[in-house]
Formats: structure tokens, C-alpha cells, sequence
């Protein structure tokens, strides 16, 4: 398991270890063209396949996506319809290719509320893709930051009673949904809104947060790089001072690789 940030100091990179995405933008990509929202959902399943080729050249080793929060069943419901069926269609489809490209699959959310194919395919996914380790993809689904922090809440108050009032956070973590992935070091969201809407509460605590105008189904290599560099730029201090930082690193900023593997 990782430790937290608020407790270890990562060592600095100048390429994220783990990246999250809020994809946003899919709906409103969709009605600039006068088309259905859905036409933007399906070009969006396209900028993910995109995103996840361009993680795994530049050494990316955890990639997070939000792909439905616990709060989008509001939505219409001929939408949320549409989605899971793009969901199923996706994992009957793609599974495989991650495989053979050595991608591991997890899914984190409460799945409880999904149909049991969908749950199936979710779990046949996870299962067939247990071992590779080239890239670890994440996808986020009826998930929310606070449900995330209240199962792990309820799971420890059950595996551990006899502690009640004397929790930490070293107790906790390993009942979070992600704690299997070292915590985000850059956040995106597309589509141009400033907020991070219960994704990851816990996990995002000292992330670098990366907001673009571009829709999502315009995303791609280009616009993942131009948020990379935007985070090689950064000075990551973790509470200390940039003489501190300096004093530690011999530079205040991550030096830039000698190649987008690195």
C-alpha cells in the first residue's frame, strides 16, 4: 500500500506517476455540432483510447478517469441509459486490447446499483487483466469522493471496533477504493469548469490541479502534454518552503527527462 502525502514526501518527477481526469465537455462538444448528447459520449469512449496509448509512451503508471458520479443518475434517464450500454459495450470491446497492451483494469465506485452483466463484465475485466503492469487504468463509476470516504469509514469501524476513537489515517487507507495507487500527482479536467466535483476528496489532498477550456473528445497527445509540462513547472512543497525544497532537490522545480519515457 502507498503512503499518504500528508504524512511521506513523494520523490519529485518530472512526469506524473499517477494521473486523474475528470472528462467533461462530452455534451456540450456534441451540441457546438448541432448532435444528440450521445454522439459526444461515443467520441468521447475515442479520447480515452487516445489518452491511454499517450500515458503509456510518456511512462504514466496509474491513469484515473471519472466516467459517472453518484450524482449523474440525475441526468435524463434515456442518457444514463445510453451510458451504461456504452459502458458494456465498451468493456465487451476493449477489455481485450488493454490486455494484450498490458494494461490492468479496475473499476472503483459503488457497483451495487448496476445491472449484473455489467457487474460481470466489470469483474471478468478486473480478473483477466489482474497481472499486467504497464499501466494500471482506473475507471471511476457511480463513484463519488464521500461515498469513497464513508465505506472505507464503515469498513474499518467493522474490521477494527475495538480502535473506535482512535482512528488514523495509516488505519484508514487501506479500505479506500484507490488504495492500491500511489495518490494523484496531476488532476485534469476538461471542458472548463474550475471544480473537482467529489472526485477522489481524499486522494487529491496535494495534487496539482490542471483546468482546460477543450472539450473532452478534443483531447488528445498535444493537450495531455501541454498539462505536463504545466506540472513539470510546479514547485511541489508538501507543506515545506521553497528554500527547504531547494535545499533537498538542488533545484525548486523537478528537472525536465531526458526523454517522454522516462
Amino acid at each position: 500500500m502507498f503512503s499518504s502525502t500528508t504524512r511521506s514526501i513523494p520523490a519529485p518527477r518530472s512526469v506524473p506517476r499517477h494521473l486523474a481526469i475528470i472528462m467533461d465537455g462530452n455534451g456540450r462538444w456534441a451540441k457546438q455540432r448541432l448532435l444528440p448528447r450521445v454522439a459526444g459520449h461515443k467520441q468521447g469512449l475515442e479520447a480515452v483510447r487516445r489518452i491511454v496509448a499517450a500515458s503509456i509512451e510518456r511512462g504514466i503508471e496509474y491513469l484515473t478517469l471519472f466516467a459517472f458520479s453518484s450524482e449523474n443518475w440525475r441526468r435524463p434517464p434515456e442518457e444514463v441509459g445510453f451510458l451504461m450500454n456504452l459502458f458494456m459495450a465498451a468493456l465487451e470491446r476493449e477489455v481485450g486490447k488493454l490486455h494484450q497492451n498490458g494494461v490492468r483494469l479496475r473499476v472503483i465506485g459503488d457497483l451495487a446499483a448496476f445491472e449484473p452483466r455489467l457487474i460481470d463484465l466489470i469483474r471478468r475485466g478486473e480478473n483477466l487483466t489482474a497481472e499486467n503492469k504497464r499501466l494500471t487504468l482506473t475507471i471511476a463509476a457511480n463513484y463519488g469522493g464521500r461515498w469513497d470516504m464513508m465505506q472505507a469509514v464503515n469498513g474499518l469501524a467493522l474490521a477494527f471496533p475495538e480502535k473506535a476513537g482512535n482512528y488514523g489515517e495509516g488505519d484508514l487507507e487501506p479500505f479506500l477504493a484507490m488504495s492500491y495507487a500511489p495518490e494523484p500527482d496531476l488532476f485534469i479536467r476538461t471542458g472548463g469548469e474550475q471544480r473537482i466535483s467529489n472526485f477522489l476528496l481524499w486522494q487529491l489532498a496535494y495534487t496539482e490541479l490542471y483546468f482546460t477550456d477543450t472539450f473532452w473528445p478534443d483531447f488528445d497527445a498535444a493537450a495531455l502534454d501541454a498539462a505536463i509540462e504545466s506540472y513539470r513547472k510546479r514547485e511541489r512543497r508538501f507543506g515545506r518552503t521553497s528554500e527547504q525544497l531547494l535545499s533537498a532537490t538542488g533545484t525548486a522545480v523537478a528537472p525536465a527527462p531526458t526523454s517522454t519515457n522516462a
